[in-house]
């Protein structure tokens, strides 16, 4: 069901992708386009295993307690479950531990509930899991497991989902119990500190010859350097790496670095375009504005450089079966014409030819991990669904909408803290965040920054409604070429539609508006 989540974010503004979803930025997508439909029966088969588990486990002759705390991680998944698809497709057909999949497989034909019913259908699992037993933390046999604060803290996000921010502030507070921040943000999306007390709710991914489990990470967010000779289907938007701030809060500006920058493509390629030699192997001439580059992502929020990878920075790669210190530079042959560079001679190349883009740094292994990674299919790193930054910056929301600015910035800040960048309200002015909306747009700048490659983006702007006003337009490289032009139908694209066949099959099924 999240196999690929890591991916949605390409129907944002913080990504573009192409193959896999790229439907979803070209509006192309129908009532049968296969991943959409994917979707749906992904999550009912999920439906079906908690289902299953509620009614055996109810009916098992074990202790109550343990008993009772299996039921509550059961419930939780379940509303997890359905959450994730109302977030897609809206109002569900519900089915609940009642329906016996052995006898009733012919027979699932309910309507839609509304998304009033099915919200409530989540919430009241939700709170029956909360009065299951389930611990604040388990031992580390058991790491991964539902938790009290899991609990907690969905139940907050489904109450802000729905704009009950008070509800939301009474979950969201007490999920943060017995969480930290971890103290380096580029470590929670590897091997060092992704098991840290920042996670309250993670997929376990495993690796290792005869172990693999895991989700694709390396395979659809690394590159042709990666373990494995990856395809980087997903890449980090210009969009995105021009929002970070400078470390002291100030707003980022190419113009600023190199006049004329955002309307001439000239300047760009004199900024970034390297002259290599005929077999690609050696660089002959590196710009001069190259140090200043380097120096500019220096000074940035450090997130940008943790999580994306830019031109004339490095990354260890893997090549020929052994780990390799790549560079990414953008390149020319001796006459001027744009060539492109490989990993056999430690460039970096983009697997969609012709796309000059930024990379994912974010959940891509470095090498091959000492040796943790053997599938690139299968990349050991947990993945978050619930972190407590994210808790944070849900909290400033709620605090914000309901009047309470100064709450709001405290939990921004703690975000912004654990970065180690400039505070709101901390001196200049560009640093100010006192009205309702610029604390708004400073929560939705610190999402992007926080966030960006974990799939949560692409729900933030259709929540937010802000979709249509930011996704109509054309997507550009980082030298200017154009990549693509997206669209997203006010009227159609804040809901998926539900799956043609599944209509089909259950004529009580009502389709989503303009599918």
């Amino acid at each position: 069901l999240y196999g690929k989540m890591f991916m949605i974010d390409v129907n944002s503004d913080v990504a573009v992708g192409y193959d896999q979803y790229e439907a979803l930025q070209l509006g192309t997508c129908t009532p049968r386009t296969g991943f959409l439909n994917g979707k749906w029966q992904n999550g009912y088969n999920a439906v079906q295993r908690a289902n299953l588990a509620l009614r055996s486990i109810g009916e098992a002759p074990i202790a109550e307690d343990a008993k009772n705390k299996m039921l509550g991680e059961a419930r939780f998944l379940r509303a997890l479950i359905y959450f994730h698809l109302m977030d897609y497709f809206g109002g569900l057909p519900l089915y609940d531990e009642t329906t016996n999949l052995e006898q009733d497989f012919n027979n699932l034909m309910k309507p839609r509930s509304s998304a009033e019913e099915t919200r409530a259908f989540i919430i009241s699992d939700l709170e029956k899991a909360l009065n299951s037993g389930l611990p604040d933390k388990w031992d580390d046999a058991n790491y991964g497991r539902v938790t009290l604060t899991a609990v907690q803290a969905l139940l907050g996000k489904v109450y802000l989902y729905n704009k009950n921010y008070e509800k939301a502030i009474e979950n969201l507070e007490k999920s943060t119990n017995g969480h930290e921040l971890y103290s380096n943000f580029a470590d929670l999306f590897n091997l060092t500190g992704h098991t840290s007390s920042e996670m309250i709710f993670s997929i376990i991914n495993l690796g290792g010859t005869g172990n693999d489990y895991g989700m694709p990470l390396c395979f659809y967010a690394g590159t042709r350097n990666s373990y494995g000779s990856c395809w980087n289907n997903t890449l980090p938007s210009v969009n995105l790496v021009d929002m970070y701030e400078y470390k002291d809060g100030r707003p980022f500006d190419w113009d600023e670095l190199f006049p004329g920058y955002t309307t001439d493509n000239q300047v760009r390629e004199r900024v970034f375009r390297c002259t290599v030699d005929d077999t690609g192997a050696e660089i002959l001439d590196r710009p001069a504005e190259a140090d200043k580059v380097l120096e500019m992502w220096n000074q940035r929020d450090p997130r940008l450089m943790a999580t994306v990878i830019a031109p004339y920075t490095t990354y260890l790669g893997w090549n020929r079966n052994e780990e390799r210190l790549m560079t990414f530079i953008f390149a020319k042959n001796q006459k001027g014409d744009v060539v492109a560079v490989n990993e056999n001679n430690g460039f970096m190349r983009n697997n969609k030819g012709g796309w000059e883009t930024y990379f994912w740094r974010k959940f891509v292994p470095e090498g091959d991990w000492n040796g943790a990674i053997t599938n690139r299919e299968h990349t050991p790193v947990n993945f978050p669904i619930i972190r407590l930054a994210d808790v944070y910056l849900m909290l400033a929301e709620c605090y914000n909408e309901i009047g309470n600015q100064p709450k709001a910035v405290e939990y921004i800040n703690k975000v912004r803290a654990r970065a180690g960048i400039a505070l709101l309200n901390s001196g200049p002015s560009y640093l100010s965040a006192n009205s309702k909306d610029e604390v708004f747009q400073r929560i939705f700048r610190e999402r992007a920054y926080e966030l960006a490659g974990e799939g949560i983006r692409d729900s933030d702007l259709r929540r937010w409604k802000l979709s249509h006003t930011l996704l109509n337009r054309e997507e550009y490289g980082i030298t200017g070429k154009r990549l693509l032009t997206r669209v997203f139908r006010e009227n159609r694209d804040y809901l998926w539609p539900i799956p043609a066949t599944e209509i089909e099959i259950n004529g009580s099924l009502e389709q989503n508006p303009n599918w």
